[in-house]
């Protein structure tokens, strides 16, 4: 853990990766988003807090650091997957800042939190394609292309793919592309530490249930064997959802991968449009609504902060994110990225400890 929030003399700026830990399996990672030395502004408040590792960048960005600054606040964040939050000791931190609203509503009870939590922003799940897999899996009905760059992934085709372990070498189409070969799946972060790959075992679930929510037993032993496949034939997997997409973008791994709406839209705002690249929306997802659990006065106050202010506001788009309450503030590049989710399907997500459960048995 880090310590105090001092500034060290000398040091112009504070932000990036100062220490890396590894708690419950997964890796925490320090990120800190301070002032300049010289800089004369009105940041008075240190607010140390926990956030899943697809915000890092956000929080790094220095035009947030300077719009909190602007209001009182620097804030010092460390990573780690949202599940694995649970399993950490955050005594004297003033917020945790989970992927969705599952591990923080179980985060509020462990530490007594009352009162309504805060849900700045949220972002879909999409799958990430290179352009040869998407146009074979739409020539073979498991999904259509709107545009060169974005289409939509038909769930309930593709989970009866994954159960009958049907191959890429069974797609017409496919023997042309050298890379695909062997068995179909998308790859996804751990869904015991990682609230993507948790997510989207919320959403095949939901599909494989009937358009149900898991919630019994029951549901449980039904779902049980494909949510097994979908997740063991992966072999081992990350649990940053920030480690799958520059993997994805690099080159390496499964052309097929199950990230966050916003990690696509960060790339594209940063100047990057890969010709490769094409955004598949699930015709059934969840959304991840990223959820503030405040420990103390100054995370509660930073928690209204990061949902209400218009230049905050701004940046999360900016960053991606979609601020709630509207949707003309997320600046999408609708080449890749849908700007309304119309005839996007979002299923609800079960009870963290049915989740907890799912994951475990998917596992083995």
């Amino acid at each position: 853990m880090l310590g105090s929030g001092s500034t060290l003399p000398g040091v112009r700026r504070i932000a990036g990766i100062v220490l890396a830990v590894l708690l419950i399996g997964g890796v925490v990672a320090a990120v800190v988003a301070g002032r300049e030395a010289d800089d004369k502004g009105t940041a008075t408040k240190t607010v140390r807090m926990v956030i899943g590792s697809e915000k890092a960048e956000y929080f790094a960005d220095p035009a947030v650091v300077k719009a909190l600054a602007a209001k009182g606040f620097t804030v010092k964040a460390e990573t780690s997957g949202s599940w694995a939050m649970e399993g950490l000791d955050l005594k004297g931190y003033d917020l945790a800042f989970p992927s969705s609203q599952a591990p923080a509503v179980e985060l509020a009870t462990r530490y007594k939190v009352q009162g309504t939590l805060a849900r700045p922003f949220y972002s879909p799940l999409v799958v990430v394609a290179h352009r040869n897999a998407a146009q074979v899996l739409a020539a073979n009905g498991l999904a259509t292309l709107d545009t060169e760059h974005r289409g939509t992934l038909k769930m309930a085709a593709y989970l009866d793919a994954a159960r009958h372990d049907r191959t890429w070498q069974q797609l017409k189409g496919a023997s042309k592309y050298g890379e695909l070969t062997g068995t179909l799946f998308l790859s996804s972060t751990d869904p015991e530490t990682s609230n993507s790959g948790a997510l989207y075992l919320a959403a095949a679930s939901y599909v494989a249930n009937d358009g149900r929510v898991v919630a019994s037993k029951a549901d449980l032993d039904r779902t049980e064997p494909l949510m097994k496949k979908l997740v063991q034939v992966q072999g081992a997997q990350q649990s940053s959802s920030d480690a799958v997409f520059r993997d994805f973008v690099s080159g390496a791994g499964n052309p097929l991968v199950v990230v966050y709406e916003s990690q696509v839209a960060s790339l594209l705002a940063g100047g990057q449009q890969p010709g490769d690249l094409v955004v598949l929306y699930p015709d059934t997802t969840v959304n991840s609504d990223h959820t503030v659990v405040p420990f103390t006065d100054n995370g509660k106050a930073l928690a209204q902060l990061l949902s209400t202010d218009p230049e905050l506001r701004k940046l999360a788009a900016k960053h991606g994110f979609r601020p709630q309450g509207t949707a003309t503030e997320f600046a999408s590049a609708t080449t890749y990225l849908k700007q309304e989710l119309t005839g996007v399907r979002q299923a609800p997500v079960p009870t963290s400890a049915v989740l907890h459960e799912m994951a475990r048995r998917a596992r083995g």
